[in-house]
C-alpha cells in the first residue's frame, strides 16, 4: 500500500506518494508524466491518501524550508522505483550539489559512459520525485535549459531559488 498526500508550493499543487521504504514520487498534478507515473505505482499496489502520514509530514516541512531558502539538502527516505540503469542515473542526480547544474554530457560521463546521453536524457525524463532527486540540475550543454517534465519556467524558478541561496548555506 502507498500513502498519498497532496502539498501546495509556490510552484503549483504537488503531489507526494510514499511506499514503506520511502518517498517515489513527488509530482506536479500538471506535468507532463504524472498520470503515467501513477498508473506505474497504481500497478505495485494501492494508493490512499494519508494527510497524517509523519514521512509526507515531514516532506512538507522541508519543501516549505527549501522555498523558503533554508534547506538545501532533504532528509526524506527515498525508494526509487525504477529499472536499474534509471535508480543508477537518479543516484547521481542525487550528487549533484545545490545550486550547481550539470550537463547531460557530464552526467552520462560521471556514470562512465560518454555514448549514453540520450539515455540519461531519457531516465532524467522518468524520474519521479521531482526537486528531491534534482534533475532540474541538468541542463544542456550549452547552457540551454531543456527537457524538465514540470515545465521549464519551473526549472528556471528552481534554478534561480537555489543560485541566490548559495551564500547563505
Amino acid at each position: 500500500m502507498f500513502h498519498a498526500k497532496k502539498i501546495q508550493t509556490p510552484l503549483g499543487e504537488m503531489l507526494a506518494i510514499k511506499s514503506q521504504k520511502g518517498l517515489c514520487v513527488l509530482a506536479f498534478f500538471d506535468g507532463k508524466s504524472t498520470e503515467k507515473q501513477l498508473k506505474e505505482i497504481e500497478k505495485l499496489g494501492e494508493i490512499v491518501e494519508n494527510k497524517h502520514d509523519e514521512v509526507l509530514l515531514n516532506l512538507e516541512k522541508e519543501l516549505d524550508a527549501y522555498f523558503e531558502g533554508n534547506l538545501n539538502e532533504f532528509s526524506i527516505p527515498l525508494d526509487l522505483i525504477g529499472t536499474d540503469f534509471q535508480i543508477k542515473v537518479w543516484n547521481e542526480l542525487i550528487k549533484i550539489p545545490f545550486g550547481k547544474t550539470r550537463s547531460y554530457k557530464e552526467q552520462s560521463m560521471a556514470l562512465g559512459n560518454l555514448l549514453a546521453i540520450r539515455a540519461v536524457a531519457n531516465a532524467n525524463a522518468k524520474n519521479k520525485i521531482a526537486i528531491v532527486v534534482p534533475c532540474h540540475r541538468v541542463i544542456g550543454t550549452n547552457g540551454s535549459l531543456t527537457g524538465y517534465a514540470g515545465g521549464n519556467k519551473r526549472k528556471k524558478f528552481l534554478l534561480e531559488l537555489e543560485s541566490t541561496q548559495l551564500n547563505v548555506f
